[in-house]
């Protein structure tokens, strides 16, 4: 303010002055510092950024994550990138949803926007499934993934967006299809000697087939396939105290010997004690609850569950 003061002053001082010398000498020089002093700079136009490499800048990301799907080397792997998978969906979401698309596309960047943040949902729940062994086999998990309706509804999106020019690196990866693999019900995946007078039979009145592993020492030694609704029975039981564990699911994986969705791993509280003479050579299990029911089961961790 001082500062301004002092200008001021001395403006006014060269005005008398001016005037004092007379004539139209000191209108000319006040008219002069007038328009001098009122003169605007022009504002230059920020130049907007093209569509194309905004676009590509938000997609560029989901591509690099999708394309770690298949390098996966476990169910935790997996999980990681589905996180990833899943940040960058919804970050190219918000990211397109704040740019200046053109016209020609603004229906198409609005279905691309939902798209994306319905793949952020997919990926989020494929990783809540490994979790809860919803899925508990890589390829499992991934067709999940595969099966996705966000991912393909990103692909189709981006697929309108290239016809309208504005192309991108999106590829779907290539990933397994969901199967449903199953045995003949009462198939023994795993067969001890069977030389005993044992007889050990199970009812699996759930929606769910099953695998019931006699297990000895810590030891599956034999497992029989129950199939969901059906019955089957193990003859030929050596005398011993066994243990009784039970992994129920859906696709059964042969080679893994396990199922690879909705898996669940069980285990009775009771042993199972078979002795050639005894009049308990004989035992049958229900897998279902049952009334009066009178054997309770814990669930096991997965990881110390016997192979059959």
């Amino acid at each position: 303010m001082r500062s301004f003061g002092k200008a001021g002053l001395a403006v006014g001082t060269a005005l008398l002055l001016a005037a004092c010398s007379g004539g139209g000498g000191g209108g000319t020089r006040s008219a002069s510092t007038g328009t001098a002093t009122g003169l605007t700079v022009p504002q230059a136009t920020p130049t907007p950024t093209p569509y194309g490499p905004v676009l590509s800048a938000s997609i560029d990301p989901l591509n690099a994550a999708l394309g770690q799907v298949s390098g996966a080397k476990n169910l935790a792997d997996l999980g990681t990138v589905l996180t990833t998978v899943s940040t960058s969906a919804q970050t190219a979401a918000e990211s397109l949803g704040k740019a200046d698309q053109p016209a020609a596309v603004s229906k198409e960047e609005t279905v691309l926007v939902l798209a994306l943040k319905l793949l952020a949902k997919d990926a989020t729940t494929v990783r809540g499934d490994i979790k809860s062994h919803g899925v508990c086999a890589l390829d499992s998990a991934e067709a999940e993934l595969g099966a996705s309706q966000g991912l393909a509804e990103v692909s189709a999106a981006l697929s309108k967006m290239a016809e309208a020019g504005y192309s991108t690196t999106f590829a779907v990866p290539q990933l397994p299809k969901q199967q449903s693999r199953s045995l003949d019900n009462g198939t023994m995946v795993s067969k001890g000697k069977l030389r005993g007078e044992g007889v050990f039979k199970v009812d699996n009145g759930t929606k769910k087939d099953a695998v019931v592993s006699l297990v000895l020492n810590g030891k599956a030694v034999h497992s029989v396939f129950v199939a969901k609704g059906q019955k089957a029975s193990v003859e030929g039981v050596e005398d011993g105290t066994y243990d009784v564990y039970v992994s129920e699911g859906a696709d059964w994986d042969s080679e893994a010997k396990a199922f690879t969705q909705s898996c669940a791993f069980t285990k009775f509280e009771d042993n199972f004690p078979y002795e050639t003479g005894s009049t308990s050579t004989s035992w049958e299990i229900t897998l279902q609850p049952v009334a009066d029911g009178n054997a309770k089961t814990n669930d096991v961790d997965p990881n110390s569950f016997p192979q059959p």
